[in-house]
Protein backbone atom coordinates (compact mmCIF):
# COMPACT_ATOMS: atom_id res chain seq x y z
CA UNK A 1 0.00 0.00 0.00
CA UNK A 2 2.99 2.33 0.23
CA UNK A 3 6.36 3.11 -1.27
CA UNK A 4 9.36 1.27 0.28
CA UNK A 5 11.28 4.54 0.53
CA UNK A 6 8.77 5.88 3.03
CA UNK A 7 9.45 3.57 5.95
CA UNK A 8 12.52 2.75 7.98
CA UNK A 9 14.09 -0.54 8.96
CA UNK A 10 11.40 -1.13 11.58
CA UNK A 11 8.44 -1.32 9.17
CA UNK A 12 8.03 -5.06 9.72
CA UNK A 13 8.41 -4.57 13.47
CA UNK A 14 5.63 -1.99 13.53
CA UNK A 15 3.41 -4.25 11.44
CA UNK A 16 3.75 -6.88 14.19
CA UNK A 17 3.65 -4.52 17.16
CA UNK A 18 0.78 -2.16 16.31
CA UNK A 19 -2.00 -4.80 16.25
CA UNK A 20 -0.75 -6.18 19.58
CA UNK A 21 -0.73 -2.74 21.19
CA UNK A 22 -4.20 -1.96 19.90
CA UNK A 23 -5.58 -5.31 21.04
CA UNK A 24 -4.61 -4.29 24.58
CA UNK A 25 -6.80 -1.17 24.44
CA UNK A 26 -9.90 -1.74 26.62
CA UNK A 27 -13.01 -1.27 24.48
CA UNK A 28 -16.77 -1.24 24.67
CA UNK A 29 -18.26 -4.74 24.73
CA UNK A 30 -19.57 -4.58 21.15
CA UNK A 31 -16.82 -3.20 18.92
CA UNK A 32 -16.87 -3.86 15.15
CA UNK A 33 -13.92 -6.01 14.05
CA UNK A 34 -12.34 -7.22 10.79
CA UNK A 35 -15.14 -9.74 10.14
CA UNK A 36 -17.80 -7.06 10.54
CA UNK A 37 -15.83 -4.81 8.16
CA UNK A 38 -15.66 -7.47 5.44
CA UNK A 39 -19.38 -8.05 5.74
CA UNK A 40 -20.34 -4.36 5.68
CA UNK A 41 -17.81 -3.44 2.96
CA UNK A 42 -19.05 -6.32 0.82
CA UNK A 43 -22.63 -5.11 1.09
CA UNK A 44 -21.75 -1.43 0.63
CA UNK A 45 -19.30 -1.58 -2.24
CA UNK A 46 -19.66 -4.89 -4.07
CA UNK A 47 -16.94 -4.12 -6.58
CA UNK A 48 -13.76 -2.38 -5.39
CA UNK A 49 -14.75 1.06 -6.77
CA UNK A 50 -15.91 3.53 -4.11
CA UNK A 51 -16.13 6.64 -6.28
CA UNK A 52 -19.92 6.69 -6.08
CA UNK A 53 -19.92 6.71 -2.27
CA UNK A 54 -19.53 10.08 -0.49
CA UNK A 55 -17.25 10.34 2.52
CA UNK A 56 -19.03 10.61 5.90
CA UNK A 57 -20.32 14.04 6.91
CA UNK A 58 -18.12 14.08 10.01
CA UNK A 59 -15.05 14.51 7.76
CA UNK A 60 -16.31 17.80 6.32
CA UNK A 61 -13.54 20.35 6.69
CA UNK A 62 -11.08 17.78 8.08
CA UNK A 63 -7.66 17.28 6.44
CA UNK A 64 -7.38 14.06 4.39
CA UNK A 65 -3.68 13.11 4.31
CA UNK A 66 -2.71 9.97 2.40
CA UNK A 67 0.92 9.65 3.59
CA UNK A 68 2.38 8.21 0.37
CA UNK A 69 -0.40 5.62 -0.10
CA UNK A 70 -0.64 4.45 -3.71
CA UNK A 71 -4.02 4.69 -5.56
CA UNK A 72 -5.09 1.26 -4.26
CA UNK A 73 -4.23 2.39 -0.71
CA UNK A 74 -6.18 5.64 -1.11
CA UNK A 75 -9.23 3.63 -2.23
CA UNK A 76 -8.85 1.33 0.80
CA UNK A 77 -8.60 4.38 3.09
CA UNK A 78 -11.87 5.80 1.72
CA UNK A 79 -13.63 2.45 2.20
CA UNK A 80 -12.45 2.27 5.81
CA UNK A 81 -13.68 5.81 6.56
CA UNK A 82 -17.06 5.17 4.90
CA UNK A 83 -17.51 2.00 6.98
CA UNK A 84 -16.53 3.92 10.13
CA UNK A 85 -19.28 6.43 9.29
CA UNK A 86 -21.78 3.58 8.83
CA UNK A 87 -20.88 1.64 11.98
CA UNK A 88 -20.25 4.64 14.26
CA UNK A 89 -23.16 6.97 13.44
CA UNK A 90 -22.63 9.03 16.62
CA UNK A 91 -19.34 10.51 15.32
CA UNK A 92 -20.02 14.10 14.24
CA UNK A 93 -16.51 15.59 13.98
CA UNK A 94 -13.12 13.85 14.07
CA UNK A 95 -10.10 15.64 12.51
CA UNK A 96 -7.60 13.01 13.71
CA UNK A 97 -9.37 9.96 12.27
CA UNK A 98 -8.32 10.19 8.56
CA UNK A 99 -4.62 10.66 9.36
CA UNK A 100 -4.69 7.85 11.92
CA UNK A 101 -6.34 5.45 9.47
CA UNK A 102 -3.89 6.38 6.68
CA UNK A 103 -0.86 5.77 8.91
CA UNK A 104 -2.19 2.49 10.32
CA UNK A 105 -2.95 1.26 6.80
CA UNK A 106 0.78 1.25 6.06
CA UNK A 107 1.33 -1.28 8.83
CA UNK A 108 -1.78 -3.46 8.48
CA UNK A 109 -2.13 -6.83 6.74
CA UNK A 110 -5.14 -5.52 4.83
CA UNK A 111 -7.85 -2.88 5.09
CA UNK A 112 -9.98 -5.12 7.35
CA UNK A 113 -7.23 -5.27 9.98
CA UNK A 114 -6.73 -1.50 9.67
CA UNK A 115 -10.46 -0.95 10.21
CA UNK A 116 -10.39 -3.14 13.33
CA UNK A 117 -7.48 -1.11 14.73
CA UNK A 118 -9.24 2.19 14.09
CA UNK A 119 -12.47 0.77 15.49
CA UNK A 120 -10.83 -0.24 18.77
CA UNK A 121 -9.28 3.21 19.20
CA UNK A 122 -12.68 4.83 18.58
CA UNK A 123 -14.41 2.48 21.03
CA UNK A 124 -11.75 2.74 23.76
CA UNK A 125 -13.15 3.10 27.25
CA UNK A 126 -9.81 3.35 29.04
CA UNK A 127 -10.19 5.70 32.03
CA UNK A 128 -8.81 9.21 31.36
CA UNK A 129 -6.92 7.99 28.26
CA UNK A 130 -9.02 8.63 25.18
CA UNK A 131 -7.54 8.33 21.70
CA UNK A 132 -9.88 10.02 19.22
CA UNK A 133 -12.22 12.99 19.74
CA UNK A 134 -15.54 12.23 18.05
CA UNK A 135 -17.51 15.50 18.24
CA UNK A 136 -16.83 19.19 17.73
CA UNK A 137 -17.52 19.67 21.45
CA UNK A 138 -14.83 17.14 22.43
CA UNK A 139 -12.37 18.45 19.84
CA UNK A 140 -12.84 22.08 20.89
CA UNK A 141 -12.46 21.12 24.56
CA UNK A 142 -9.14 19.45 23.62
CA UNK A 143 -8.07 22.64 21.81
CA UNK A 144 -8.88 24.70 24.90
CA UNK A 145 -7.00 22.22 27.08
CA UNK A 146 -3.97 22.54 24.81
CA UNK A 147 -4.28 26.32 25.17
CA UNK A 148 -4.28 25.96 28.96
CA UNK A 149 -1.21 23.73 28.83
CA UNK A 150 0.60 26.08 26.43
CA UNK A 151 -0.21 28.96 28.76
CA UNK A 152 1.44 27.07 31.63
CA UNK A 153 4.33 25.27 29.93
CA UNK A 154 5.26 27.59 27.02
CA UNK A 155 4.82 31.10 28.46
CA UNK A 156 7.28 32.75 26.03
CA UNK A 157 5.63 31.18 22.97
CA UNK A 158 2.16 31.90 24.37
CA UNK A 159 3.00 35.56 24.87
CA UNK A 160 4.40 35.74 21.33
CA UNK A 161 1.19 34.28 19.87
CA UNK A 162 -1.04 36.48 22.05
CA UNK A 163 0.79 39.58 20.79
CA UNK A 164 0.51 38.53 17.11
CA UNK A 165 -2.94 36.92 16.88
CA UNK A 166 -6.35 38.51 17.26
CA UNK A 167 -7.73 35.22 18.56
CA UNK A 168 -5.33 32.96 20.48
CA UNK A 169 -7.86 30.11 20.75
CA UNK A 170 -8.20 30.09 16.96
CA UNK A 171 -4.44 29.48 16.68
CA UNK A 172 -4.53 26.70 19.27
CA UNK A 173 -7.56 25.16 17.55
CA UNK A 174 -5.12 23.95 14.89
CA UNK A 175 -2.75 22.24 17.34
CA UNK A 176 -3.68 18.73 16.21
CA UNK A 177 -3.05 19.57 12.56
CA UNK A 178 0.53 20.56 13.48
CA UNK A 179 1.06 16.85 14.15
CA UNK A 180 -1.29 15.22 11.61
CA UNK A 181 -0.92 15.98 8.73
CA UNK A 182 1.62 18.74 9.52
CA UNK A 183 4.64 16.62 10.41
CA UNK A 184 6.57 14.74 7.70
CA UNK A 185 5.83 11.02 7.40
CA UNK A 186 8.96 9.89 9.30
CA UNK A 187 8.08 12.12 12.25
CA UNK A 188 4.37 11.26 12.15
CA UNK A 189 5.11 7.54 12.45
CA UNK A 190 7.31 8.07 15.49
CA UNK A 191 4.50 10.12 17.07
CA UNK A 192 2.10 7.27 16.27
CA UNK A 193 4.41 4.84 18.12
CA UNK A 194 4.08 6.69 21.41
CA UNK A 195 0.43 7.66 20.81
CA UNK A 196 -0.58 3.98 20.70
CA UNK A 197 1.25 3.46 23.99
CA UNK A 198 0.12 6.58 25.85
CA UNK A 199 -3.04 8.00 24.28
CA UNK A 200 -3.88 11.65 23.70
CA UNK A 201 -1.66 13.00 26.47
CA UNK A 202 1.43 12.33 24.38
CA UNK A 203 0.03 14.44 21.52
CA UNK A 204 -0.18 17.39 23.93
CA UNK A 205 3.44 16.79 24.89
CA UNK A 206 4.71 16.78 21.32
CA UNK A 207 2.64 19.79 20.25
CA UNK A 208 4.01 21.72 23.25
CA UNK A 209 7.55 20.73 22.28
CA UNK A 210 6.84 21.98 18.73
CA UNK A 211 5.53 25.26 20.13
CA UNK A 212 8.66 25.74 22.25
CA UNK A 213 10.86 24.97 19.23
CA UNK A 214 8.84 27.39 17.07
CA UNK A 215 9.47 30.17 19.58
CA UNK A 216 13.22 29.53 19.33
CA UNK A 217 13.07 29.78 15.53
CA UNK A 218 11.29 33.15 15.44
CA UNK A 219 13.43 36.17 14.60
CA UNK A 220 13.97 38.72 17.41
CA UNK A 221 11.61 41.13 15.60
CA UNK A 222 8.76 38.74 16.39
CA UNK A 223 5.67 38.00 14.31
CA UNK A 224 4.06 41.42 13.85
CA UNK A 225 2.06 41.53 10.64
CA UNK A 226 2.53 37.86 9.78
CA UNK A 227 -0.04 35.07 9.55
CA UNK A 228 0.80 33.16 12.73
CA UNK A 229 -1.23 30.08 11.72
CA UNK A 230 0.53 29.84 8.35
CA UNK A 231 3.92 30.39 10.05
CA UNK A 232 3.28 27.50 12.44
CA UNK A 233 2.13 25.15 9.66
CA UNK A 234 5.20 26.01 7.56
CA UNK A 235 7.43 25.46 10.57
CA UNK A 236 6.14 21.94 11.29
CA UNK A 237 6.32 20.99 7.60
CA UNK A 238 10.01 21.90 7.68
CA UNK A 239 10.67 20.59 11.19
CA UNK A 240 13.66 18.51 10.02
CA UNK A 241 15.55 21.76 9.44
CA UNK A 242 15.16 22.65 13.12
CA UNK A 243 15.24 19.48 15.23
CA UNK A 244 15.57 15.71 14.75
CA UNK A 245 12.65 13.47 15.64
CA UNK A 246 14.65 11.91 18.49
CA UNK A 247 15.43 15.31 19.99
CA UNK A 248 11.82 16.44 19.55
CA UNK A 249 10.53 13.40 21.46
CA UNK A 250 13.19 13.85 24.13
CA UNK A 251 12.08 17.44 24.67
CA UNK A 252 8.42 16.43 24.64
CA UNK A 253 8.93 13.90 27.42
CA UNK A 254 10.98 16.43 29.37
CA UNK A 255 7.84 18.55 29.86
CA UNK A 256 6.35 17.93 33.31
CA UNK A 257 2.64 17.62 32.55
CA UNK A 258 -0.14 16.87 34.99
CA UNK A 259 -1.43 13.29 35.19
CA UNK A 260 -3.88 11.85 32.64
CA UNK A 261 -6.63 12.16 35.23
CA UNK A 262 -5.92 15.82 35.91
CA UNK A 263 -5.81 16.63 32.19
CA UNK A 264 -9.12 14.78 31.83
CA UNK A 265 -10.60 16.91 34.63
CA UNK A 266 -9.44 20.03 32.80
CA UNK A 267 -11.02 18.77 29.56
CA UNK A 268 -14.29 18.18 31.41
CA UNK A 269 -14.13 21.74 32.78
CA UNK A 270 -13.55 23.12 29.26
CA UNK A 271 -16.34 20.96 27.88
CA UNK A 272 -18.70 22.34 30.52
CA UNK A 273 -17.80 25.92 29.57
CA UNK A 274 -18.43 25.20 25.89
CA UNK A 275 -21.83 23.74 26.71
CA UNK A 276 -22.62 26.93 28.64
CA UNK A 277 -21.83 28.80 25.42
CA UNK A 278 -24.34 26.62 23.58
CA UNK A 279 -22.04 24.07 21.89
CA UNK A 280 -23.74 20.65 21.74
CA UNK A 281 -22.46 17.11 21.21
CA UNK A 282 -24.14 16.85 17.80
CA UNK A 283 -22.90 20.22 16.56
CA UNK A 284 -20.42 20.08 13.67
CA UNK A 285 -19.21 23.68 13.75
CA UNK A 286 -19.77 26.65 16.08
CA UNK A 287 -22.74 28.76 15.05
CA UNK A 288 -21.04 31.86 16.48
CA UNK A 289 -17.55 33.20 17.17
CA UNK A 290 -16.14 31.67 20.35
CA UNK A 291 -13.63 34.43 21.03
CA UNK A 292 -14.49 37.32 23.32
CA UNK A 293 -14.94 40.63 21.49
CA UNK A 294 -12.98 43.32 23.33
CA UNK A 295 -14.16 46.14 21.02
CA UNK A 296 -16.73 47.38 23.54
CA UNK A 297 -14.50 46.81 26.57
CA UNK A 298 -14.02 49.95 28.65
CA UNK A 299 -11.81 50.21 31.72
CA UNK A 300 -10.33 53.21 33.51
CA UNK A 301 -7.16 51.20 34.22
CA UNK A 302 -6.23 49.12 31.15
CA UNK A 303 -6.84 49.35 27.40
CA UNK A 304 -8.74 46.72 25.41
CA UNK A 305 -5.38 45.50 24.01
CA UNK A 306 -3.95 45.12 27.52
CA UNK A 307 -7.07 43.30 28.70
CA UNK A 308 -6.78 40.96 25.71
CA UNK A 309 -3.32 39.97 26.98
CA UNK A 310 -4.75 39.32 30.47
CA UNK A 311 -7.56 37.28 28.88
CA UNK A 312 -4.94 35.17 27.06
CA UNK A 313 -3.42 34.21 30.41
CA UNK A 314 -6.55 33.01 32.18
CA UNK A 315 -7.81 29.41 31.86
CA UNK A 316 -9.49 28.81 28.49
CA UNK A 317 -12.83 27.82 30.01
CA UNK A 318 -13.25 31.33 31.43
CA UNK A 319 -11.79 33.29 28.52
CA UNK A 320 -14.81 32.19 26.46
CA UNK A 321 -16.93 34.63 28.47
CA UNK A 322 -16.84 38.43 28.15
CA UNK A 323 -15.59 40.55 31.07
CA UNK A 324 -18.21 42.01 33.39
CA UNK A 325 -17.35 44.94 35.67
CA UNK A 326 -18.33 43.97 39.23
CA UNK A 327 -16.75 46.72 41.31
CA UNK A 328 -15.00 50.02 40.72
CA UNK A 329 -13.81 52.52 43.33
CA UNK A 330 -14.75 55.33 40.92
CA UNK A 331 -18.38 54.15 40.87
CA UNK A 332 -18.83 52.18 44.11
CA UNK A 333 -16.56 54.13 46.46
CA UNK A 334 -13.61 53.04 48.58
CA UNK A 335 -15.46 50.56 50.77
CA UNK A 336 -14.19 47.08 51.57
CA UNK A 337 -17.67 45.93 52.56
CA UNK A 338 -19.03 47.16 49.24
CA UNK A 339 -16.14 45.35 47.50
CA UNK A 340 -17.18 42.06 49.14
CA UNK A 341 -20.89 42.62 48.42
CA UNK A 342 -20.27 43.27 44.72
CA UNK A 343 -17.78 40.42 44.22
CA UNK A 344 -19.34 37.61 46.25
CA UNK A 345 -21.03 34.97 44.14
CA UNK A 346 -18.54 35.34 41.28
CA UNK A 347 -15.58 33.13 40.59
CA UNK A 348 -13.07 33.64 39.18
CA UNK A 349 -12.37 37.38 39.19
CA UNK A 350 -9.67 39.71 37.84
CA UNK A 351 -8.43 42.47 40.17
CA UNK A 352 -6.87 45.58 38.55
CA UNK A 353 -5.13 48.39 40.47
CA UNK A 354 -3.74 51.71 39.25
CA UNK A 355 -1.57 53.58 41.74
CA UNK A 356 -1.28 57.35 42.12
CA UNK A 357 2.17 56.96 40.49
CA UNK A 358 0.50 55.53 37.36
CA UNK A 359 1.73 51.97 37.90
CA UNK A 360 -0.67 49.09 37.09
CA UNK A 361 -0.78 45.69 38.77
CA UNK A 362 -3.37 43.09 39.74
CA UNK A 363 -4.26 39.44 40.10
CA UNK A 364 -6.37 36.61 38.70
CA UNK A 365 -8.27 35.09 41.64
CA UNK A 366 -9.76 31.64 41.19
CA UNK A 367 -12.17 31.55 44.13
CA UNK A 368 -15.27 33.37 45.34
CA UNK A 369 -14.51 35.98 48.01
CA UNK A 370 -17.32 34.45 50.11
CA UNK A 371 -14.89 31.58 50.84
CA UNK A 372 -13.30 33.88 53.45
CA UNK A 373 -16.34 33.35 55.70
CA UNK A 374 -15.43 29.69 56.16
CA UNK A 375 -12.39 30.79 58.19
CA UNK A 376 -14.60 32.22 60.93
CA UNK A 377 -12.87 34.93 62.90
CA UNK A 378 -9.45 34.09 61.47
CA UNK A 379 -8.27 35.47 58.16
CA UNK A 380 -7.40 32.11 56.60
CA UNK A 381 -6.16 31.66 53.05
CA UNK A 382 -8.16 30.01 50.27
CA UNK A 383 -8.01 29.76 46.47
CA UNK A 384 -6.25 27.39 44.07
CA UNK A 385 -3.07 27.14 42.02
CA UNK A 386 -4.73 28.85 39.07
CA UNK A 387 -4.33 32.21 40.82
CA UNK A 388 -1.59 34.52 39.57
CA UNK A 389 -0.37 38.07 40.18
CA UNK A 390 0.70 40.54 37.52
CA UNK A 391 2.94 43.60 37.47
CA UNK A 392 2.25 45.51 34.22
CA UNK A 393 2.55 43.04 31.26
CA UNK A 394 4.06 40.10 33.16
CA UNK A 395 2.59 37.44 35.43
CA UNK A 396 3.77 35.28 38.32
CA UNK A 397 1.99 31.97 38.81
CA UNK A 398 1.90 29.52 41.68
CA UNK A 399 5.46 28.45 42.41
CA UNK A 400 4.60 24.74 41.94
CA UNK A 401 3.66 25.28 38.29
CA UNK A 402 7.20 26.43 37.53
CA UNK A 403 8.84 24.00 39.98
CA UNK A 404 6.64 20.87 40.17
CA UNK A 405 9.54 18.93 41.65
CA UNK A 406 8.94 20.79 44.93
CA UNK A 407 5.72 18.86 45.52
CA UNK A 408 4.39 15.40 44.94
CA UNK A 409 0.88 14.61 43.77
CA UNK A 410 -1.20 12.69 46.27
CA UNK A 411 -3.69 9.91 45.43
CA UNK A 412 -7.21 11.25 45.11
CA UNK A 413 -10.69 9.89 45.34
CA UNK A 414 -12.64 9.02 42.18
CA UNK A 415 -13.25 11.88 39.73
CA UNK A 416 -16.29 14.08 40.24
CA UNK A 417 -19.13 13.62 37.79
CA UNK A 418 -18.82 15.74 34.63
CA UNK A 419 -22.05 17.44 35.67
CA UNK A 420 -20.30 19.01 38.66
CA UNK A 421 -20.19 22.79 38.32
CA UNK A 422 -17.03 23.85 36.52
CA UNK A 423 -17.94 27.06 34.74
CA UNK A 424 -18.41 30.66 35.88
CA UNK A 425 -21.53 31.16 37.94
CA UNK A 426 -23.02 33.09 40.81
CA UNK A 427 -23.18 29.81 42.72
CA UNK A 428 -20.65 30.01 45.55
CA UNK A 429 -20.02 26.35 46.22
CA UNK A 430 -16.48 25.10 46.83
CA UNK A 431 -13.96 26.31 44.26
CA UNK A 432 -12.21 22.90 44.37
CA UNK A 433 -14.65 21.93 41.62
CA UNK A 434 -13.69 25.02 39.67
CA UNK A 435 -9.95 24.22 39.59
CA UNK A 436 -9.87 20.46 40.19
CA UNK A 437 -6.34 19.88 38.94
CA UNK A 438 -4.75 22.70 40.96
CA UNK A 439 -6.49 22.39 44.31
CA UNK A 440 -3.96 22.35 47.16
CA UNK A 441 -5.29 19.05 48.51
CA UNK A 442 -3.84 17.34 45.43
CA UNK A 443 -0.24 18.08 46.42
CA UNK A 444 2.13 17.10 49.19
CA UNK A 445 3.61 20.51 49.88
CA UNK A 446 6.84 21.01 51.84
CA UNK A 447 5.36 24.15 53.43
CA UNK A 448 1.91 25.68 53.79
CA UNK A 449 3.42 29.11 53.19
CA UNK A 450 3.75 28.21 49.49
CA UNK A 451 -0.01 27.83 49.00
CA UNK A 452 -1.37 31.07 50.46
CA UNK A 453 -3.38 32.41 47.52
CA UNK A 454 -5.98 34.88 48.79
CA UNK A 455 -7.39 36.03 52.10
CA UNK A 456 -9.98 38.57 53.20
CA UNK A 457 -11.12 40.02 56.51
CA UNK A 458 -12.71 43.23 57.78
CA UNK A 459 -9.21 44.73 57.97
CA UNK A 460 -8.34 44.27 54.29
CA UNK A 461 -7.40 41.75 51.62
CA UNK A 462 -4.17 39.83 51.01
CA UNK A 463 -3.09 38.06 47.83
CA UNK A 464 -0.10 35.74 48.02
CA UNK A 465 1.62 34.87 51.28
CA UNK A 466 4.63 33.17 52.80
CA UNK A 467 7.63 35.29 53.77
CA UNK A 468 5.75 38.38 52.61
CA UNK A 469 2.59 39.40 50.79
CA UNK A 470 2.44 39.80 47.02
CA UNK A 471 -0.37 42.33 47.36
CA UNK A 472 -2.24 43.70 50.36
CA UNK A 473 -4.84 46.44 50.66
CA UNK A 474 -6.23 48.08 53.78
CA UNK A 475 -9.93 48.39 54.66
CA UNK A 476 -10.18 51.79 52.95
CA UNK A 477 -8.92 50.30 49.66
CA UNK A 478 -6.70 53.39 49.45
CA UNK A 479 -3.36 52.12 50.71
CA UNK A 480 -1.46 49.04 49.66
CA UNK A 481 1.79 47.17 49.98
CA UNK A 482 3.61 44.68 47.73
CA UNK A 483 6.65 42.46 48.25
CA UNK A 484 8.07 39.05 47.38
CA UNK A 485 6.08 36.04 48.60
CA UNK A 486 6.72 32.30 48.53
CA UNK A 487 3.39 31.36 46.92
CA UNK A 488 4.09 33.19 43.64
CA UNK A 489 7.88 33.76 43.96
CA UNK A 490 7.26 37.26 42.63
CA UNK A 491 9.15 40.56 42.87
CA UNK A 492 7.21 43.58 44.19
CA UNK A 493 4.42 44.26 41.69
CA UNK A 494 4.96 48.06 41.81
CA UNK A 495 6.40 50.55 44.30
CA UNK A 496 6.38 48.65 47.61
CA UNK A 497 4.13 51.09 49.50
CA UNK A 498 1.56 52.66 47.24
CA UNK A 499 -1.64 54.69 47.20
CA UNK A 500 -4.56 53.42 45.11
CA UNK A 501 -5.88 55.79 42.47
CA UNK A 502 -8.36 53.31 40.94
CA UNK A 503 -9.38 49.73 41.65
CA UNK A 504 -11.59 47.51 39.47
CA UNK A 505 -12.81 43.93 39.78
CA UNK A 506 -13.95 42.09 36.67
CA UNK A 507 -15.99 38.90 36.58
CA UNK A 508 -17.10 36.65 33.71
CA UNK A 509 -20.47 37.13 32.09
CA UNK A 510 -22.20 33.77 31.65
CA UNK A 511 -24.18 33.06 28.50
Amino acid sequence: LDSPSCWGWSHAGRARLYPRLIQRVPCRLVTPDALVYRDVAGRLFGKPSVSSHPLPEFLEGCPMPTYCLNPHGVTALKKILICVGTLFPDITHSPLLPALAALLLHYSEDEAQCFESVSRLIASNAPHAGYIDQSFLAHQASCMTFGDLANKHCPAAHKLIASAAENVLEVYSEWLSWLFPGLPFGYAVRVLDVFLLEGQKVLYRIALALLKQFRLSVAPAGLQGSDIKAELQAFVRNIAQHVSVDKLLERAFGIRLFSRKEIWLLQMANRKALMERGITVVQKRPSFHLAVDMQNFSSSIVTAQEMRLVWSWIPERFSLFPPLLLFSTSEDGCSLQRFYTCCEGYEPTVLLIKTTEGEVCGAFLSSDWSERKKSGATSGFFGTGECFVRPEAERYEWVFIKKPELAKAVPRSPSPAPEARLGPSRDSRSSSRLSPFLAVRHFLLPSKTASMFMSGSRDGIVIGGGGGQALSLDASLLWGHTEHCETFDNPPLCQENFQVQLLEVWGFQSA
